[in-house]
């Protein structure tokens, strides 16, 4: 593909696709072990999440592997890799290097949740003065699909994995973007087993439809868990806080930190555990026990769907802008993409996949019929390159540089805070977030 085509089938056709069939590393049939959701009630185990799908005429159960959020930090990982490569991407970075925080430098536009509107870029800097107020901050704030110049000229990710300025102006109704580019890998035809669900819950039993009243799905496979403890610490033991230290421990009850009717308080280091014994610091044996986690499939299918239609709907000023602006859009896209098939799938412990084989991208045209074309990671590289020259030479300000922020004190000051609590133990146990992504 040259950048003459690519221009023309994302100014005409529907989208670029392609649907990679994966396996095991270990081989077809192996156990994987996807991520894990909290179930429904009080205290659920964890599980996996499970689907009914149509594949090739036929509903299959399905576990979802990487999602499409989780997708869209693994591809933006993968741009940050080719950015210290020196593929020339726009991007923002806040330099927390002489903040003296521990285990942290810095931070991207591609590693923030919010992405370019996220609140660590907010409470930074931008030559001394606040981001969000200064004039590319500002441009930002106003930017719209009627013109997203300003976001392709500062971070060109935001337009393609979708972003929202949620504390804007109008309540929440600032500037807002869709994904153009949907990335998932699911489990294939995976064997199910029924359980009793804990709540109310409808499913439908594999190979027959019927609907049966509080079931759920679970797979067929076991994760067995079991420790020894080589210094034999038994579990009778008490374990109290220490007076001398809310965040330590001491199994010795006149050296703990008492209550108001002078009781000695139970260590613990999540919230409702009263036992008070030596687990909650780590000690101990685990007796053996089995959960239902991990899944064997007949394949795994990784889905990639670039959205021509949804990149038209941006739009940078004029007809030669918009061309040269979506086509470098559609252009990093393929890079992520090629990246990644790069980088390989190794998404987690135990979770390790390879193509099987290497699936075409389709170009899907209005009609859905399709053209198949073949780029690899060299070639996603040059054709960039060359979307990326041609869009500065129809005016956009493009730069290699990033645009550098430095952190507000205020920001430094409740990292640190943070960092104090976790290590002296007293921090929260629980996340309050109000994206995935």
């Amino acid at each position: 593909m040259d950048i003459a085509l690519l221009g023309s089938v994302v100014g005409q056709d529907a989208a670029l696709r392609r649907r990679q069939t994966l396996q095991p590393s270990g081989g077809q049939g192996d156990k994987i072990f996807p991520p894990t959701y909290p179930g429904e009630g009080r205290n659920p185990p964890p599980r996996h999440v499970y689907e009914r799908r149509q594949r090739d005429g036929q509903e299959k159960w399905c576990v979802l592997i990487d999602s499409v959020q989780s997708q869209a930090n693994r591809l933006e990982e993968c741009l940050l890799d080719a950015i210290a490569e020196g593929v020339p991407i726009p991007h923002v970075v806040v330099d927390f290097s002489d903040a003296g925080l521990d285990g942290i430098t810095r931070i991207t536009s591609l590693d923030a949740p919010h992405r370019v509107y996220d609140a660590i870029l907010r409470d930074s800097l931008l030559e001394g003065e606040p981001f969000m107020s200064s004039s590319i901050g500002q441009r930002l704030v106003k930017a719209k699909s009627e013109d997203a110049s300003a976001l392709l000229e500062t971070s060109p990710t935001a337009l393609l994995f979708g972003a929202w300025h949620s504390t804007g102006e109008g309540g929440g109704l600032g500037a807002k973007f869709a994904r153009s580019l949907i990335s998932e890998v699911v489990a294939v035809d995976v064997p199910v087993e029924f359980q009793e669900a804990r709540q109310s819950a409808v499913s439908y039993v594999a190979g027959i439809g019927d609907r049966v009243e509080n079931v759920t799905p679970v797979t067929s496979g076991l994760r067995p868990g079991s420790r020894i403890d080589p210094l034999g610490i038994q579990r009778s033991v008490k374990i109290y806080r220490s007076s001398e230290n809310a965040g330590d421990w001491t199994p010795d009850a006149d050296k703990a930190a008492k209550d108001g009717k002078d009781n000695p308080i139970l260590f613990s280091r999540k919230k409702g555990d009263k036992s008070g014994r030596p687990s909650v610091i780590n000690h101990g044996n685990i007796a053996p026990s089995l959960q239902p986690l991990g899944i064997t499939c007949d394949h795994a299918e990784h889905t990639f769907v670039l959205s021509f239609a949804a990149l038209r709907r941006l739009r940078f000023g004029n007809l030669e802008r918009n061309t040269a602006g979506r086509s470098l859009l559609a252009a990093l896209g393929l890079l992520a993409l090629t990246e990644q098939d790069a980088r390989g799938y190794a998404l987690r412990s135990r979770c390790d996949l390879v193509c099987d084989g290497r699936a075409p991208l389709e170009i899907v045209h209005p009609d859905g019929t399709t053209d198949t074309v073949t780029v690899d990671c060299k070639a996603a590289r040059a054709l960039y390159e060359k979307a990326f020259d041609a869009a500065k030479k129809v005016g956009f300000k493009l730069s290699a540089d990033p645009i550098v922020l430095t952190p507000q004190e205020k920001l430094v000051e409740i990292v640190r805070k943070s960092q104090e609590l976790a290590l002296s133990g007293a921090g929260g146990e629980g996340d309050e977030t109000g994206d995935d992504e």
